[in-house]
């Protein structure tokens, strides 16, 4: 029921403090009625603010001359790849939706990223997606997994965008609290790219695109922005449903308007609906809009004013066409059978004026609503948990060493543990093949897709140990970022730009708020001395349940350039006469904080692997020389589960066998289980010919790196591992058994 007025109860219902009431009287001069209250609760959440974040995430960096559109700028990050043309790409998280339902939350999750990349007339020619969830053998879980699986596949198959990669992480800490974060990569023309604003363009009409409005995701910004309890989980109406057909046509409509140079301004109707957009564009435009409601086209009767302007219904855009191309546009979404109607004017006073049934519903000065304008921002209190001191207390030693004769049984039980095993029955329901761009598939360490009509290619990768940053959030999120950079260099490509997506708790707790500082601080560093800017990205706080917050997540979404296609680097070798194979960079592995530890000794605790930024650019920097000499087959970073699991994957994915040779390894090393079976960063198995050896040596000995020739690939499909201690063959039969049991029985 719509009020007049409201009071400070109804603004706490709403998830607005006090003061934050307070402050919108201020700005209206008087008590809001119910639907302006509506309209600041959405534009004033977490969700869509930022207010308890975005003074961190001002600390990051976000320079390049590379650059088209920057961090909050548009709707995605853009930046210039040559030939007049850019990548455009960002990640979001549709997180509490999925805990809710999981099949339309993470479905929808997939469709709002898609939009967000078109709207800049940018085509999607990729999507990845980074999922944690809780242990599938509880049924529950295996739910939430499966339906979100099928909901991401359903939704980007209908779409015909092909999935280049992504990752899954498991662990208990994810059961009431699944991460689905859903990342989108788009090519455009410098051109042809379209922006979030009215352009200051007075006068023009503003129409509304695409589906009708209903009552699906009203309260989905709110919604995102509360901790998860019983009560939440049955908030079923605050989770959008999508029409995936309906949003293939919204995207050929928009692009072919975009094209056209029909457009002025085109802003994706997300979060917080008709409010969201119609006060970013304006906000962005310096300008003021007059919308009528009665004109919006609607799916269900009786529908107010509040109701309208927070529905969250899906596959919606905001668009204001040049002067005298009105038809132009009407016509373009008619033929694509999509509505396209006027609901507004373009104002010059700076006001959101809404009215319904002729009567005027809010008035709102528009910046007032958005991220730089009159929307609150905070500094939370930080407090360092207390549990990271204890964590650190323990080492290698408090473990048992293993027994050399237990090293294969280990190695296939790591093989088939649910964070190391085959992600196929994921990215099998996912189209890899749709658009001929798919040149490194999912599976490897980083996807690498073709440009359409060049040689150009662009690497992906999602990256983020959960675990790591719980255990040490600076170093972990560091860490994240190096290990995307690692990825995406594995596929030839230099590492190009960031995007994140950062999980966390309640921020109004200081030990959460502490550890979503040290995350942003250490991200920040690593990006920095990568010289990779942040194009933009997401926050989701509230990931907390009774039983807790979640694994701190901050996801890196990373894209790489490579120009020519035919120059990618798989994890194994497409020939083998004289191929030989190394680990290069600085091995320096711990079984504290690995896969290993968790699996067999059931514990998340100890230091994470040495992290030197230096020696990261490095290692990097070496590997993409070597591949730019041409001296390198292939590439494979290490990562979970250490040297023997990374050499197991080269054997599964490639054609070949291969003779390893560890002694020299085994002597600088106490322990087997830390040699075999431990994690390190700045490391990479590669590939090479024989001849090329010493200036492969050279090019990593000359920047202080490791250079350790580890033997050759062979005609036989065997893993021959060779030492003074570990001994043993495996054919690749058991070995692609093993990696490809963990996930297999929950599909």
């Amino acid at each position: 029921m719509e009020k007049e007025k409201v009071t400070l109860e109804d603004a706490k219902e709403h998830g607005l403090t006090e003061t934050e009431f307070v402050e919108i009287q201020k700005i209206l001069g008087r008590v809001p009625n119910s639907t302006e209250l509506g309209i600041f609760s959405a534009m004033w959440s977490e969700h869509c603010s930022y207010k308890n974040s975005i003074l961190k995430l001002k600390t990051l960096p976000t320079k390049s001359d590379k650059l088209l559109a920057g961090a909050g700028e548009e709707n995605a990050g853009a930046m210039d790849i040559g030939d007049g043309l850019a990548v455009v790409f960002k990640i979001e998280s549709h997180n509490h939706p999925t805990a809710v339902e999981p099949y339309q939350g993470a479905a929808t999750g997939v469709g709002g990223i898609m939009r967000d990349i078109f709207t800049m007339g940018a085509r999607p020619i990729t999507s990845l997606n980074s999922l944690r969830f809780g242990d599938p053998n509880e049924p529950r879980n295996k739910y939430l997994l499966t339906r979100a699986v099928k909901g991401i596949g359903d939704y980007g198959n209908s779409l015909g965008i092909a999935v280049g990669g992504g990752e899954l992480f498991i662990h208990p800490t994810f059961t009431k609290n699944p991460l689905v974060n859903a990342m989108t990569v788009g090519i455009a023309k410098h051109d042809e790219m379209a922006s979030a604003s009215t352009q200051g363009k007075v006068g023009n009409k503003v129409y509304i695109v695409g589906a009708t409005t209903g009552r699906d995701g009203i309260h989905g910004a709110s919604f995102a922005s509360k901790d998860l309890s019983k009560e939440s989980e049955e908030k079923r109406s605050a989770v959008q449903v999508g029409d995936p057909f309906m949003e293939k046509l919204l995207m050929e409509a928009s692009l072919e308007a975009i094209q056209a140079k029909v457009l002025v301004g085109i802003q994706d109707m997300g979060a917080a609906g008709i409010s969201c957009a119609t006060s970013e564009m304006s906000a962005k435009g310096k300008t003021g809009m007059d919308v009528d409601l009665d004109k919006v086209p609607l799916r269900e009767a009786g529908m107010n004013a509040y109701e309208i302007m927070l529905s969250e219904s899906q596959e919606r855009m905001l668009v204001i066409p040049e002067l005298g191309k009105e038809e132009t546009l009407v016509t373009i979404f008619h033929k694509w059978g999509l509505n396209a109607v006027e609901i507004g004017t373009v104002t010059g006073d700076g006001i959101l004026k809404i009215k319904k049934d002729g009567k005027l519903k809010a008035e709102i000065p528009a910046d007032s609503l958005v991220l730089g304008g009159g929307a609150p921002r905070y500094i939370r209190e930080e407090k360092r948990p207390t549990y990271l001191d204890e964590v650190e207390k323990k080492t290698a030693e408090n473990f048992t060493d293993l027994e050399p004769e237990g090293i294969t049984n280990t190695l296939t039980k790591l093989l088939g543990s649910l964070n190391i095993s085959s992600r196929k029955p994921l990215y099998e329901q996912y189209d890899t093949e749709v658009g001929l761009v798919k040149v490194v598939p999912p599976g490897e360490d980083g996807g690498l897709v073709r440009i359409p009509e060049t040689k150009k290619g662009i690497a992906v990768a999602t990256d983020c140990n959960s675990r790591y940053t719980y255990l040490n959030p600076y170093l972990g999120a560091a860490f994240a970022v190096c290990e995307s950079a690692r990825n995406v260099a594995s596929t030839g490509a230099t590492p190009y730009g960031v995007t994140n997506n950062l999980n966390f708790g309640n921020p109004y707790i200081p030990e959460n708020y502490y550890v979503f500082s040290e995350c942003v601080r250490g991200l920040g560093d690593a990006c920095r001395y990568l010289d990779l800017p942040v194009t933009g990205g997401n926050v989701s706080f509230y990931n907390e349940s009774p039983e807790g917050p979640v694994f701190p997540t901050p996801t890196i979404g990373m894209v790489g350039l490579l120009q020519d296609v035919s120059q990618a680097l798989n994890t194994y070798p497409k020939k083998l006469e004289n191929t030989k194979l190394a680990l290069v960079g600085k091995f320096s592995p711990t079984i504290t904080s690995s896969e290993y530890l968790s699996v067999f000794h059931k514990e998340d605790v100890g230091k994470i692997p040495e992290l030197n930024l230096e020696t990261e650019k490095n290692t990097i920097e070496s590997l993409l020389l070597c591949h730019k000499e041409g001296l390198l087959l292939s590439a494979k970073d290490l990562s979970l589960g250490g040297i023997l699991v990374a050499l197991a994957k080269i054997v599964i994915s490639g054609n070949f066998g291969l003779e390893v040779n560890i002694s020299a390894l085994e002597e600088k090393f106490k322990r087997i289980d830390e040699l075999c079976f431990g994690e390190t960063g700045a490391s990479f198995l590669i590939g090479f010919n024989t001849k090329d050896e010493n200036k492969i040596k050279s090019n990593f000995e000359s920047k202080s790196l490791e250079f350790h020739s580890l033997g050759e690939f062979i005609s036989t499909n065997t893993l021959n591992i060779k030492g003074n201690k570990v001994n043993f063959v495996l054919d690749k039969n058991s070995l692609t058994n093993a990696f490809e049991s963990g996930l297999k029985p929950f599909f």
